[in-house]
């Protein structure tokens, strides 16, 4: 299970720096329209200049509207984590998800840049979810702002689509939850600027904000798009096997008398070390991943090749079976393909070459 706080830490990033701006373009109008009607009739029940109460109630509305966004999408979060879990996607399922969320941030990005062509490509609501959502916002009652809040989720844009995908590769309703939560919460600020504007003043800013943000989220959908190839054991590996070589230190790799080997890697909260080992190819192998006091995406341990994903204890040992490998080079990656490193197989004639001394025979 993916790390609650770094997917909580990840969708708060993307919705201040990538969904704020995309959302407001489709949502900030309704908050603009209820706050606004709710302003009117307040000025009419109490002709005259607004004194510093009135001005102060318009505060309210604002933060009802969030607070009934974040509950709802929370909600949807932790329904669409335990889809995940229900499912049970293998580490390739959960890259191609990552990989889809990606490719739906670059369509949303294009589109907002005025690529007309792929504007079919891009998924919407449909169009009769957000005629309701908007009858809702003429309303005048208390509830209204409430009511649109939470009624946001049948009208997301762009970024919020990717992101549920995200939750759904979480394969938790607390990491789903999390996702979410931080996600609308990025995109709080914006939202509750946005929330004393009038719709003209909201067309305007949206506007101005739209080829920045086209930017930002393609900057997301890259880092997307790379964490799923990760994740999928395709992102192309950098290291030569010279270089893995001399990166294994002594200890992490240890051969048995009766010829298998073992294979010691340590997890910690923003990486794997070693991250680059050479071991023999055509023997026995049990990969052992060490844990201590470890938190985040780390615990989330996955060989995309043997579809294995191993949920790591905060302090403790896990083992992996290898099997008997082929030489060539095994990657290992968190479930959000942030942290990973790999492993080269080398014929046992090509490991007496080498001169480093990570070997170790255990007696």
């Amino acid at each position: 299970m993916t790390s609650s706080i770094t997917l909580f830490v990840t969708g708060v990033t993307t919705g201040l720096f990538a969904g704020g701006a995309s959302c407001a373009a489709v949502q900030g109008g309704l908050l603009a329209g209820a706050v606004g009607r709710r302003a009117t009739a307040s000025a009419s029940d109490t002709p005259g200049a607004p004194d510093a109460s009135e001005r102060s109630g318009l505060f309210a509305p604002v933060g009802v509207f969030l607070g009934a966004k974040l509950v709802s999408h929370t909600l949807l979060g932790a329904a669409l984590g335990l889809l995940g879990a229900a499912v049970q996607p293998g580490p390739r399922t959960q890259a191609g998800l990552l990989i889809a969320a990606g490719v739906l941030m670059v369509l949303f990005a294009l589109d907002m840049s005025g690529v007309r062509a792929l504007r079919r490509f891009v998924p919407r609501p449909p169009a009769s979810w957000g005629r309701r959502v908007r009858r809702s916002a003429k309303s005048t009652a208390v509830s209204a702002p409430a009511v649109l809040g939470f009624l946001t989720v049948l009208i997301p844009c762009g970024v919020t689509l990717s992101v549920e995908l995200i939750a759904v590769t979480s394969g938790s309703a607390t990491a789903g939850a999390a996702i979410m939560a931080g996600f609308v919460l990025g995109t709080g600020p914006l939202f509750a600027v946005l929330g004393f504007f009038l719709r003209s003043a909201a067309r305007l800013w949206r506007g101005r904000l739209t080829l920045a943000t086209a930017v930002v989220v393609l900057l997301v959908a890259f880092w997307t798009l790379g964490s799923g190839l990760r994740l999928g054991g395709w992102w192309p590996t950098p290291a030569t096997p010279a270089a893995a070589a001399a990166a294994t230190p002594s200890g992490a790799v240890l051969t048995h008398p009766d010829g298998s080997q073992t294979i010691t890697v340590q997890a910690r909260s923003d990486s794997y070390s070693p991250g680059a080992i050479t071991a023999k190819a055509g023997v026995p192998t049990i990969l052992v991943v060490a844990t201590n006091d470890t938190g985040g995406c780390a615990r989330s341990f996955t060989v995309p090749d043997l579809g294995v994903r191993k949920d790591l204890p905060v302090t403790g040992t896990t083992t992996v079976d290898l099997g008997t490998r082929k030489p060539g080079t095994l990657e290992f990656t968190c479930a959000m393909g942030m942290y990973g490193g790999r492993i080269t197989f080398q014929e046992p004639a090509a490991q007496s070459l080498r001169t480093a001394p990570e070997q170790e025979t255990v007696s």
